[in-house]
């Protein structure tokens, strides 16, 4: 006879709180937040064949289904405390939950953070996908009133991005060629060994959020793209957006794989603005903040670059405009860039 729910849970989902008054168990977690903050939640649903290949390995897979969550987090300067588990399985593999669950807690463990409920129960599979479903809801604290909105960017502030963008975008696309049956040359299989970890195991920027605390107007993470996301804050606050291309951190895998492709460099800003999947955070601040995030990048250590301005709003959508010395041909390629869609 296999596994039931509850066999599950408790072999490979249960482990002493770290901070719940109560975790996984009973009917409902019980969990603090610190006197003068507020409760941050959010949630994301990973569908196989929709999120990730439905053969990836499982411990990577625990860990971003988590990390990504973190990233809202952080992305509203929020500490995480706990988060809850919904898994819609296929088939139980015993082999599969120790690795998915250890990926999974091992990450929860370096934050300080409590698997505190959820729930399994058995999928159907289809031609589309394997029938895995993973769904997390985490929470998390942040002093009151000090959470970063995507509301708050004014005129004259700058955007900044941190990290490197374009990474999991280019190890995607070599990854499906690879899987197409395609071979890949010398430069792009160095390129897609050094650019997977971005894709399956994305780091959440949570001190980098929390430092970001009264420094930031306005923030986010970039799940879907830069090009996209960033119209997420131009419409909460009212205003356009002029970026840089030329500003764009690109990894060195990723610049010189483009150099050996011989491909024109709005090639690589393409993977930059539109891939998706970076989770590094995107906020404004005003300019009067420069010096205090060049000695933040230096604290935290994670790169800071500014790659914009906000500037006043032209007409009823919001609007981001391009800019480039290096690659001006480039541009006009651009003026319909979004970011990932699910639905299309």
């Amino acid at each position: 006879m296999g596994m039931h729910e509850f066999q599950i849970i408790q072999s490979y989902f249960t482990s002493p709180p770290l901070r719940a008054d109560l975790g996984v168990g009973d009917d409902c977690a019980l969990f603090r937040v610190t006197q003068g903050h507020q409760c941050a939640v959010t949630s994301d649903m990973l569908v196989a064949g929709r999120h990730f290949f439905w053969d990836v390995d499982a411990r990577t897979l625990g860990h971003k289904a988590l990390a990504v969550n973190l990233s809202d987090l952080a992305a509203m300067g929020a500490e995480p405390l706990g988060f809850t588990l919904s898994l819609a399985l296929p088939a139980v593999s015993e082999a599969w939950l120790a690795d998915f669950s250890g990926g999974l807690l091992n990450l929860a463990r370096e934050f300080n953070c409590d698997l505190i409920g959820g729930d399994t129960t058995k999928s159907v599979a289809s031609l589309e996908h394997n029938g895995l479903v993973i769904n997390i809801t985490a929470f998390g604290q942040v002093p009151a009133g000090a959470a970063i909105r995507r509301d708050g960017a004014r005129v004259g502030d700058d955007v900044w991005v941190s990290g490197t963008l374009g990474d999991a975008a280019c190890a995607l696309a070599l990854l499906l060629r690879e899987r197409s049956g395609e071979v890949l040359s010398v430069a792009e299989a160095l390129a897609l060994t050094a650019l997977r970890p971005r894709l399956e195991c994305p780091m959440p920027r949570v001190a980098l959020g929390a430092a970001l605390r009264g420094v930031a107007s306005s923030m986010l993470d970039l799940s879907d793209g830069l090009a996209g996301d960033v119209r997420h804050v131009l419409q909460a606050s009212n205003a356009d957006v002029e970026i840089d291309c030329d500003a764009l951190p690109l990894s060195s895998p990723l610049k010189n794989l483009n150099l050996e492709q011989e491909c024109p460099l709005w090639h690589a800003w393409r993977d930059a603005l539109t891939g998706g999947d970076d989770y590094e955070l995107c906020f404004t601040a005003p300019v009067t903040q420069r010096d205090v995030l060049a000695a933040l990048s230096i604290h935290v250590g994670v790169p800071l670059t500014r790659v914009g301005r906000v500037v006043e709003r032209e007409g009823e959508a919001p609007n981001v405009l391009w800019r480039s010395e290096n690659s001006p041909e480039g541009l006009v390629h651009m003026s319909e860039w979004r970011g990932y869609n699910h639905f299309s």
